[in-house]
C-alpha cells in the first residue's frame, strides 16, 4: 500500500471517529440549550422529581413548620397488612406528564394546592368543628364541653341568636324578646363572652374558636379578644400566687358600687359548672385584668393572648347582602370596619386569628349552584384583597388571615370544589399580587348542607350527610361540620349531634380508603371536573367583572337574582319529581312519608329571657361615667378615621353590645338594601 493510500484510510479512521463524537456534543450542547430555555421553576420540577417520588416512599417524611420539624409515617398498615400508602404519585416518566401534573395538581402542600395546603393531616386530631349555641352563654358552654368531651383538641364553633346577629340587646321590645337565645346563643356582654367560654383554655394552641357573627362582628371579637386577654390574666395571677389579693380588689370594687358581682348561672337558678369545665375564665368575671393588675403585667398578658389565641370571626359583609341579609351598617361602613380589624392583627402581631371567614355556605343555603357559591364566594374574597391593599396593607401581612367556608351538597362539583377553590386561589396570589407560600394556601371549612336535610323520613338526612362528609374529607377540607339529622325540624339534640360526630370519626378512623390523604387525584372524571368547574368559575367572573365587580354587580342586585333564579329551578325540579329526593319525592314510605312533627322544639326558657335581660342592664348601668367616655371616644374614632376596632377593644369593657352598634349607627348609619 502507498504512503498516499495509508495517509488518507488513517484521515478516515480519525473522522469516523470524531463524527460521533462531535454529533453527541453537538446535541449535548443542544440539550443544554433547550433546558435553559426552560422556565426555572419547570427545570426544578424536573430536578426534584426522583427525590419528590423517594421521599414518599420511606418510612418517614420530614418537614418543616414554622421553624419545628414535623415527622410523619408514610404508610399506615391495614389488618391485612397491607402498607397504605399516605400519599400516592403518578408513575410518569415523561418530562412534559410530569411537568403538567406539578402545575396543575401537585402533591398536597405544594403549589398550586389543589390537593391540600398542608403535606399531610394532623395526626393527633380530626377535622372535625361543631356548631353549637341556645339559650345563655352558660347553657352553650354546657353543649361546647359535651361536644369537646375525650377530644384531643377543642374547636369550638358558635352559633348566635337573631338579636346578636342584628347588634341588639335583649329586652322586652316585642320584636325582641321572643327571640332571646333561640335558634343561637345570646350574647351582648364581655361578661357573657367569659361564660360562654369558660373553661376552655383560648390561648392554648388546641383550642380553637369560630364565630358565625358578621353585621356586629367587630364587637363580637372585642368582647372575645378581651376574653382571651383576662384568661391570661387570670393565669398570670395564679402564677404570682396573687388570687386573694386579686379576689379582694374585686370585691372592693362591688362594695363601693353598691350591686352584686356577676356569677356564672344557669337559667333554672344553678351554679353548678358543667363536666369539663375548670372554671378558667371566672376569677376576673365582672372586671376586666387592667382594672386589678399593673399596666406592665396587663399589658405583657395582653400582647401574649393577641400573639396565641386561634380562631375565625366570620364577618363576611358582602355575602350578607347578597345571601344571608343580616347587615346592619352600610356596606362602605362595614368594609372600613374590616379593614380597621386587619389593620389591628397587624399591628398586634395576630396571626393564629383569622379576620374574616369568606362564606359561601349562606350563598348556597339561600339557593345557589355550587359553581356558583364557589364563584361568588372567591369573588368576594378578590374584593377584600383589593380593598386591603388599597389602604396600604402588605398582601403577605393579611392573606394568612383570610379563610373560608363552603357548603357541600351533593351535586357532582361539590367533590372538587375544594381543590378547584385552592387552585385558583393559589395561582392568583402569586402570579397577579406578588404572595408568598403562606398567602396562597386556602384554607377553608366545610359544613354540610343544611339545605339537604329534608322534614320528611328525617332518619334519611345522616346518609345524605355521610356523603357529603365523605366529599369534604377525600377533598382535604381543613374542618368540618357534620349536620345532625334533626336539624329540619328542631335544634339538634345531644342524641343527634352525637351521630353527626360519628359520622366523621368513622370516615377517618374506620374507612380504609379515607387513610391515603390523595385519594382523588388521578380520577379520570376528578380532573375533568376540576377543568370544567374552575372554567365556569372563570365564566362568572368575567359577567362580575363586566357588571363593575362585585360591588358594582351588588347595586344591581345580580347575585341576589341570579341565587333565587337558580333556587327557584331546583325547587321546580323537586316539586316536578325530576329531581329525585329519597323519601321526599320519591321511594315513599306506605304512610306516604310524611313531615315528622318534632315531640318538643328545643327554645331558650323564660327563666334565660328574663336573665339575660337582666344581666345586659347591670352591664349597662355599673359602669356610668367610663361607659360615657368609652361611647364617646369610639364615635370620635370613627369620624376622625381612626382606628374603631382599637376603640371597641376598649368600650367591650364597659360597654353592651347594643350600646356600641347604636353608637356606631350615629356616625356610619344603618343599613338600607337598594331597591
Amino acid at each position: 500500500m502507498s504512503t498516499t493510500t495509508q495517509s488518507t484510510s488513517t484521515k478516515d479512521q480519525r473522522a469516523d471517529a470524531a463524527t460521533p463524537a462531535s454529533a453527541i456534543a453537538t446535541l449535548e450542547q443542544r440539550k443544554a440549550d433547550l433546558e435553559a430555555q426552560l422556565h426555572h421553576e419547570v427545570r426544578a420540577m424536573l430536578a426534584s422529581w426522583e427525590d419528590k417520588k423517594k421521599s414518599y416512599q420511606g418510612d418517614y417524611y420530614s418537614y418543616t413548620v414554622r421553624g419545628k420539624e414535623i415527622r410523619v409515617a408514610n404508610h399506615t398498615e391495614s389488618l391485612a397488612h397491607t402498607r397504605i400508602p399516605k400519599i400516592s404519585l403518578p408513575a410518569f416518566q415523561d418530562w412534559g406528564e410530569i411537568v403538567r401534573w406539578c402545575m396543575q395538581e401537585n402533591v398536597p402542600g405544594e403549589f398550586p394546592y389543589t390537593a391540600g395546603v398542608y403535606p399531610f393531616k394532623r395526626t393527633n386530631e380530626d377535622p372535625t368543628r361543631m356548631f353549637a349555641g341556645e339559650g345563655g352563654p352558660e347553657r352553650t358552654n354546657k353543649r361546647f364541653h359535651y361536644l369537646s368531651k375525650g377530644m384531643p383538641a377543642a374547636r369550638l364553633s358558635t352559633a348566635f341568636d337573631s338579636v346578636t346577629l342584628y347588634g341588639e340587646d335583649p329586652d322586652y321590645r316585642p320584636d325582641i324578646y321572643g327571640k332571646i337565645g333561640n335558634s343561637g346563643v345570646s350574647i351582648a356582654s364581655l361578661d357573657d363572652a367569659k361564660k360562654l367560654y369558660s373553661g376552655f383554655d383560648l390561648c392554648n394552641p388546641t383550642t380553637s374558636v369560630s364565630m358565625t357573627i358578621n353585621g356586629p362582628a367587630p364587637m363580637l371579637l372585642a368582647f372575645f379578644m378581651n376574653a382571651a386577654i383576662d384568661q391570661e390574666c387570670e393565669k398570670e395571677i395564679i402564677r404570682r400566687g396573687m388570687e386573694d389579693e386579686i379576689r379582694a380588689k374585686v370585691d372592693a370594687i362591688y362594695r363601693e358600687r353598691g350591686i352584686e358581682r356577676p356569677v356564672y348561672r344557669h337559667g333554672d337558678g344553678t351554679t353548678e359548672l358543667p363536666d369539663g369545665n375548670s372554671g378558667l375564665g371566672l376569677m376576673l368575671l365582672g372586671v376586666t385584668g387592667d382594672q386589678v393588675l399593673p399596666p406592665d403585667i396587663y399589658d405583657e398578658c395582653k400582647q401574649r393572648a393577641l400573639q396565641q389565641v386561634r380562631g375565625t370571626v366570620q364577618a363576611d359583609i358582602l355575602k350578607e347582602d347578597q345571601a344571608q341579609n343580616t347587615c346592619i351598617f352600610s356596606t362602605e361602613f362595614a368594609l372600613r370596619m374590616m379593614g380597621d380589624v386587619q389593620e389591628y392583627f397587624i399591628n398586634k402581631g395576630v396571626r393564629n386569628f383569622y379576620s374574616v371567614s369568606i362564606s359561601g355556605y349562606h350563598i348556597a343555603e339561600a339557593g345557589a349552584n355550587p359553581i356558583t357559591q364557589l364563584a361568588f364566594t372567591l369573588s368576594n374574597g378578590f374584593t377584600f384583597v383589593e380593598y386591603y391593599l388599597s389602604r396600604g396593607m402588605n398582601i403577605n401581612d393579611f392573606a394568612p388571615n383570610l379563610s373560608f367556608f363552603f357548603s357541600n351538597g351533593v351535586d357532582p362539583e361539590y367533590s372538587v370544589i375544594g381543590r378547584v377553590a385552592r387552585k385558583i386561589w393559589s395561582k392568583a396570589i402569586k402570579n397577579m399580587y406578588g404572595g408568598n407560600e403562606r398567602s396562597q394556601m386556602l384554607k377553608y371549612h366545610i359544613q354540610t348542607s343544611g339545605r339537604s336535610l329534608h322534614a320528611q323520613e328525617i332518619d334519611f338526612n345522616d346518609i345524605r350527610t355521610t356523603l357529603q362528609a365523605l366529599y369534604a374529607i377525600y377533598d382535604n377540607c381543613n374542618s368540618l361540620h357534620t349536620n345532625a339529622y334533626d336539624e329540619a325540624i328542631t335544634t339538634p339534640t345531644e342524641e343527634s349531634v352525637r351521630r353527626a360526630v360519628a359520622i366523621q370519626l368513622i370516615i377517618n378512623r374506620e374507612l380504609g380508603l379515607a387513610k391515603n390523604e390523595n385519594p382523588l387525584q388521578g380520577s379520570f372524571i376528578i380532573e375533568e371536573l376540576t377543568d370544567l368547574v374552575e372554567e365556569a368559575v372563570y365564566t362568572e367572573f368575567k359577567r362580575i367583572s363586566d357588571r363593575g365587580g362585585v360591588l358594582g354587580a351588588m347595586e344591581n342586585m345580580y347575585q341576589r337574582n341570579k341565587i333565587q333564579e337558580e333556587s327557584l329551578y331546583y325547587e321546580t325540579l323537586k316539586h316536578t319529581g325530576e329531581y329525585p329526593i329519597i323519601g321526599v319525592n320519591t321511594f315513599l314510605s306506605s304512610k306516604g312519608s310524611p313531615t315528622v312533627i318534632p315531640q318538643e322544639v328545643i327554645r331558650s326558657t323564660t327563666d334565660e329571657k328574663e336573665q339575660q335581660i337582666t344581666n345586659v342592664r347591670s352591664v349597662q348601668q355599673r359602669s356610668g361615667e367610663a361607659t360615657t367616655r368609652a361611647l364617646e371616644e369610639l364615635r370620635s374614632t370613627a369620624i376622625r378615621n381612626g382606628n374603631i376596632f382599637d376603640a371597641l377593644m376598649e368600650a367591650a369593657k364597659v360597654c353592651s353590645l347594643g350600646q356600641m352598634t347604636n353608637a356606631l349607627y350615629e356616625v356610619g348609619g344603618q343599613y338600607r338594601r337598594t331597591m
